[in-house]
C-alpha cells in the first residue's frame, strides 16, 4: 500500500517549522526532502522539523533529514533541529546518521528554543545586473566584518564575492540577492540570481583577460559550490572567520 505524507510549513521569524506527517518510506522522502529544500532555498535563520505525527516504514527513509542538514552547512548555512516526541521516529533517528548531523529534541518547544539560540547572523542586499553591483557587494562584506569584528576577513572576502556577483553580471544577467553570514568558524558568501545555469570555472587561455573569476574564487575559498535556488541558482563560498 502507497503511504501518505503531508508536510506542513510555518514560515515563522526567525525560526520555519515543518510538521511531517504520516508515514515515511523511500518513495515519500522525495517529497518530504523537496519541502525541506524549498523551506531552505528562502534562508531562514533556523529550521525545526516536528514528526509529532510521524511513522515510519522504512529505517533508511530517516536520512532524508541527514541529507538536507547536509544541503544546508554549504548554503544556505540554515540550523536545523528535529523534535521527535514519539518513540517510533525518535527510535530510529537514534539509529541513524541523522541523530550526529541533526540535534534531535524530544519537546517542540525545547527544538523551537535550540533552533532560536543557533540562529546564524546574516546580512543581505538585493542587487541588479549593473557593473556597480561588484563594489556594493565589497562594500556589503566591509560593513558585515566590521559589525561581526572579522578585520583579517575583509581582503579575501571582498575579492570573492566580487567575483560571484561579477559572474552573475557577466553571465546570468539576472537580479540577485547577495548574502554574508556568520557561523563560526566560518564566513559564508552567496549569490542567488535567475539563471538556472550551472556556475562553473572557465578554461581561459594564456593571452586572455578574462574567465578567470571563478578559478580565484576557488583558489581563495574553503570551499564553494552551485545549488538550485528556486527558479536560479546559489552560487556560494566558505572562507575562515579570522
Amino acid at each position: 500500500m502507497t503511504s501518505r505524507i503531508t508536510c506542513d510549513v510555518d514560515d515563522g521569524t526567525p525560526v520555519t517549522v515543518v510538521r511531517v506527517a504520516g508515514g515515511l518510506d523511500l518513495t515519500t522522502t522525495r517529497q518530504v526532502y523537496a519541502v525541506l529544500e524549498r523551506c531552505l532555498s528562502t534562508q531562514p535563520d533556523a529550521l525545526v522539523v516536528d514528526l509529532t505525527g510521524l511513522t515510519v516504514h522504512d529505517q533508511l527513509a530517516v536520512a532524508v533529514f541527514t541529507a538536507a542538514a547536509r544541503r544546508a552547512e554549504g548554503w544556505p548555512v540554515v540550523p536545523m533541529v528535529i523534535c521527535a516526541p514519539h518513540p517510533d521516529p525518535a527510535t530510529s533517528l537514534a539509529a541513524s546518521t541523522a541523530a550526529r548531523v541533526v540535534p534531535v529534541r524530544h519537546d517542540c518547544d525545547e527544538a523551537t528554543r535550540v533552533a532560536d539560540a543557533s540562529a546564524v547572523a546574516r546580512m543581505r542586499v538585493r542587487l541588479e545586473p549593473v557593473a556597480a553591483a561588484c563594489r556594493r557587494a565589497r562594500e556589503l562584506v566591509v560593513d558585515a566584518c566590521a559589525r561581526w569584528d572579522l578585520p583579517a576577513a575583509v581582503e579575501p572576502a571582498s575579492v570573492v564575492l566580487s567575483e560571484l556577483v561579477g559572474n552573475v553580471v557577466r553571465h546570468a544577467g539576472t537580479p540577485m540577492q547577495v548574502t554574508v553570514t556568520l557561523r563560526r568558524p566560518w564566513l559564508h558568501l552567496a549569490v542567488v540570481d535567475g539563471s538556472p545555469a550551472a556556475a562553473e570555472p572557465g578554461r581561459p587561455g594564456e593571452h586572455d583577460e578574462g574567465g578567470r573569476g571563478l578559478l580565484l574564487v576557488r583558489e581563495l575559498a574553503a570551499r564553494w559550490g552551485s545549488a538550485p535556488a528556486g527558479d536560479g541558482k546559489a552560487v556560494w563560498a566558505t572562507l575562515p572567520a579570522n
